[in-house]
């Protein structure tokens, strides 16, 4: 049996769907009444991870934990404690590119590195898995495709190399099932260096449409990020990233292929496989 936190992210959902394919027995974690989103086989677990004491009867028969920092929050050293007490072997983490390559306002890398310093000290086999920006990331642009031809946002020319979420879960099932050695940590990022630009031209493709990028002022994005009523930690992420990434690219690995023997999905096969949420 796996553990999934962060269940219902894009990351969280693109393992449950690998390992549902290789007939895994999978237990995700939820805070609330989300258990009917889970797909046929997943049995669901809720609570709160940022207070895990109730935990414990739920880890029997585990064997191996993915942790989302997010999702765990201030809980995870605990967590971590508990996993070893009901004897689950392996941990994921999912942490950030920015530990090791700062972008942003230094307290959320500082978040990440946290979390690995406590996984590293747990006592379990664990792989650290240092994610780039997400290609599903691009998904919020979805409202702006379907009404016009248009993005706008900030910094146009932020550079990133994206990363799709399939590539992701393949690479975290496997160090799941134990097929990572223990105590590795990997950059994990798309093949290809692109800017805001070229992602938004490049859904536009995938769409069959001419689409452009507006930039716009941060602080108009910001303030209109808080009017949909999104708490100031999101902007703050975004932005902070993205103005460093306008100066600064973020790193490009090849850690996908090695890994799982073939080249990384490049953004513009993330933009064909979301074509229809994206508004095609």
């Amino acid at each position: 049996m796996i553990m999934i936190t962060g269940a219902h992210g894009v990351v969280g959902r693109a393992v449950m769907d690998l390992l549902l394919r290789e007939d895994t027995g999978i237990a995700a974690v939820t805070r609330g009444s989300g258990s009917a989103a889970f797909p046929e086989g997943v049995r669901a677990v809720s609570g709160d991870l940022y207070h895990p004491q109730w935990i414990e009867a739920a880890l029997e028969g585990v064997e191996a934990l993915q942790i989302s920092p997010r999702a765990t929050g201030p809980g995870l050293g605990e967590l971590l404690r508990i996993a070893v007490k009901q004897g689950v072997r392996r941990v994921v983490l999912l942490s950030a590119t920015t530990v090791e390559y700062p972008a942003g306002e230094a307290r959320f890398a500082a978040q990440f590195q946290h979390a690995e310093d406590l996984v590293r000290g747990s006592g379990l086999d664990f792989t650290v898995l240092r994610l780039a920006d997400f290609a599903a990331n691009a998904l919020a642009w979805a409202p702006q495709i379907r009404s016009g031809d248009v993005v706008r946002g900030a910094y146009g020319r932020a550079t990133t190399s994206p990363i799709h979420e399939a590539d992701i879960a393949e690479v975290a099932a496997r160090a799941l099932h134990g097929g990572l050695r223990p105590g590795s940590t990997h950059t994990l990022t798309g093949p290809q260096p692109l800017d805001q630009v070229a992602k938004v031209r490049l859904i536009g493709a995938a769409l069959g449409r001419a689409l452009s990028f507006q930039e716009l002022p941060p602080e108009h994005i910001r303030q209109g990020m808080l009017a949909q009523g999104l708490p100031e930690e999101v902007p703050d992420r975004l932005l902070g990233s993205l103005a460093d990434y306008a100066h600064r690219p973020g790193p490009t690995t090849g850690s996908v292929e090695d890994l799982l023997g073939r080249p990384a999905r490049t953004f513009a096969d993330w933009a064909d496989d979301h074509a229809a949420a994206l508004g095609g």
